[in-house]
Parts: structure tokens; sequence; C-alpha cells
């Protein structure tokens, strides 16, 4: 009898997935508004991208998860968006549209079958009306209740009105019994190649999806939304603690080859494992804790109750987590026109889980220190 996986999926079909690089490129974002507790030498995250991901089905059925920020935010978002926009102080750029970049691409947008919003924040939504009214819109359950009308109608709504005009709008349920690990799942194209999960915390209705990327053996991108915003909120963890032999070089070394991922030989004043572990340790974590705890939520013990399932998929070395916001799939992956169906025999899932180390080399030279 087969052993029962960490991170169990029914069976199903293969999609075709593609990473969309939308271009956006958000900095200036300090650690307390996205990580908590505070780690001594890490005072704002890097530069982060908001993801896009093209899947379609054996059928060709096009639907697209999440569409970032829009070219031109400050004429497309709602009133109360723009004013939080501009008082959030962030360095916020955008080069294209994700339709545009689907265009250059070859793709036909009337081709398009559903956008999927994870949620309904400003750098998941982009702008929808660039698509034909025949693309639905699909959110998670609870949405409408929460977030509509719209604006002009609820003058304060982060969201337009005619983002819905005229449009279907599908609201997911999760009624059935279906799951994929621990979390309530929809079959998307009923055919097993995508679901959404029910992931809820960081905001009412939060959804993930599941692509299945190869069978035999059966792989998995996990779209992670903003389920969590950085790596160090859902690693390391019980399920797969930082590896004793990870080297970490630390900057301006002559050796080049300490690699996060851990092969190769020490070399003179790397970053161990050890020393990370301490990172948590001086905090009151656990060794085998994430780094941090989220911020930015709805329901904030909801939230990290979802990240710790999580968990279990970001494990499991057939799953690649992928968060919406991780610049280091940039660094790694190949994007839109090209697909990530082969990530796994690529090792790109290998080469981004840990590299999110080398943003608390700083920290780590802080402690020493201390």
């Amino acid at each position: 009898m087969s052993q029962r996986r960490l991170f169990d999926v029914p069976p199903g079909a293969v999609a075709r997935v593609s990473i969309i690089d939308s271009t956006v490129r958000l900095g200036g974002v300090l650690d307390f508004l996205l990580v908590i507790p505070k780690l001594e030498g890490f005072d704002a995250l890097p530069t982060l991208p908001s993801l896009s991901f093209l899947i379609e089905s054996p059928t060709g059925k096009k639907a697209l998860f999440d569409l970032a920020v829009p070219f031109d935010p400050l004429n497309s978002y709602a009133p109360a968006v723009v004013e939080a926009f501009l008082a959030s102080g962030f360095d916020a750029r955008v080069d294209k549209h994700v339709a545009d970049i689907l265009k250059d691409g070859g793709v036909n947008l009337n081709s398009i079958n559903s956008v999927i919003w994870s949620h309904y924040h400003y750098d998941h939504i982009g702008d929808i009306r660039t698509f034909p009214l025949t693309t639905e819109l699909v959110v998670g359950p609870g949405f409408s209740k929460a977030y509509l009308p719209g604006y002009p109608t609820n003058p304060n709504s982060t969201l337009r009105d005619s983002y819905f005009t005229n449009r279907t709008l599908r609201e997911i349920p999760f009624i059935t019994p279906l799951r994929a690990g621990p979390f309530h799942a929809y079959d998307f194209f009923s055919d097993g190649s995508f679901y959404l999960l029910d992931t809820p915390g960081h905001t009412t209705g939060h959804i993930a999806g599941l692509a299945r990327t190869t069978t035999n053996p059966d792989t998995f991108i996990f779209l992670g939304g903003d389920l969590c915003h950085y790596s160090g909120h859902i690693r390391p963890s019980p399920y797969k603690p930082i590896p004793p032999g990870i080297k970490v070089p630390v900057p301006n070394s002559n050796h080049s080859h300490g690699h996060v991922h851990g092969a190769g030989i020490p070399c003179p004043g790397a970053i161990t494992a050890k020393d990370f572990e301490h990172l948590n340790i001086k905090r009151n974590r656990k060794p085998d804790e994430p780094f941090f705890d989220p911020v930015l939520g709805e329901d904030l013990p909801l939230m990290k109750e979802t990240i710790i399932k999580a968990e279990t998929a970001d494990a499991d070395s057939d799953v690649w987590f992928v968060a919406a916001h991780d610049p280091k799939i940039l660094e790694v992956a190949e994007v839109f026109p090209k697909t990530a169906n082969a990530w796994k025999r690529k090792g790109w899932g290998e080469k981004v889980h840990w590299a999110f180390l080398k943003d608390l080399v700083s920290a780590v030279e802080v402690d020493r220190d201390s």
C-alpha cells in the first residue's frame, strides 16, 4: 500500500501554466508593514513583484489568476484606493496591463474565459475592464456581501461598479467534500487540472489556486495569492526545517561556491542553518517555526491557521508554493509566454525555496555582533 502524502490531491488532468511577470515592482515596503516580530537588521522587504498566472485546461479553456496592478492605477482605481495608494509612500512601478502582456504574447483576449481574483486588494485586481465582457470574474465565498456595491454607489468602496457592469460575477462555493490536502477545494475546470482552494484570513473570501503540472508523478504549482506576503511567513516549518547543510555566502566574499540550496564546500564566513535558527530562538520562536507572523489581514488568527495548513504543501517536494509577491521567482523561473510545467525537472522550486534567506544575511551579521 502506498504511503499517504502530506499533501494529498485527487487524480486528474494536467493544466498548462504560465507565470506572468506583470511588470509591477513595489519598493519601499518597510518590515513592520508586513512582518512581525521585529528582526534587527531586517528593516525592509526587497522590491516586490505582483505575479499573475495563465492556466489552460486540456479542453482549451483559459483562466487568469490575479491581474496585479493596472498600467495607469491612479486613473483606474476607485478614489478610496487612489488615496490609500498615494498615502502609502510605496515606490510603485508598472509598465503594462496584464491584458497587453497577453496580447504581446499572442493570446487573443476573447479566448480568456475567466479572470480569478484571489482577493479584492489593489495589487491583485488589475483592471478587468481591459478584458471583453464575455470574460467572467470569479471571486471567493462571501465576496459580494463583504465588498459590494462598488463606487460610486458606495462612495467609500475600493472597487468600481464598472468592474461588474454587464459582466458575469461568479462566487465560488466550497460546499462539496472535495479537498486538496487540508483545504476545501473546487474543481474549476471539472477535470482535476486546476483547483481553487478556500484560504481565508487575509481577506474575506481569499482563495488560492492549485494547478497540476505533470502526472507520473503528479506535480503542482500552488498559487498562494496573499495567503502569505513573504517566504518568511511560511518557512521554515516543522514539516521542512532549514537543512543542516545549508550555506549562504556573506556578501562581498571572494568565495562563490556557497549556494542557498546547500550544495558546495563551506566557505569562510558562510552563514549556516544554526545562524538562521538563532534568529528565531532569540525572539522566543522555535528553530523550525516561520521567521515571521503576518501583519496585514482582516482576521490574523485565521490567516495564521491558513498559513499553517499551507505549510504541508510547501514541504511537499512535488508542490511548488508560489506567493504572489515572491521576487525570487523571477530570478529563477521562465515567464510567459513560456510555460512553467517543467518547474520540478528544472529545479525551480528547489532553487527558490530557501533563496529568501539571502534577505536575512544582515540580520545574522547584527546577531553575531550583538
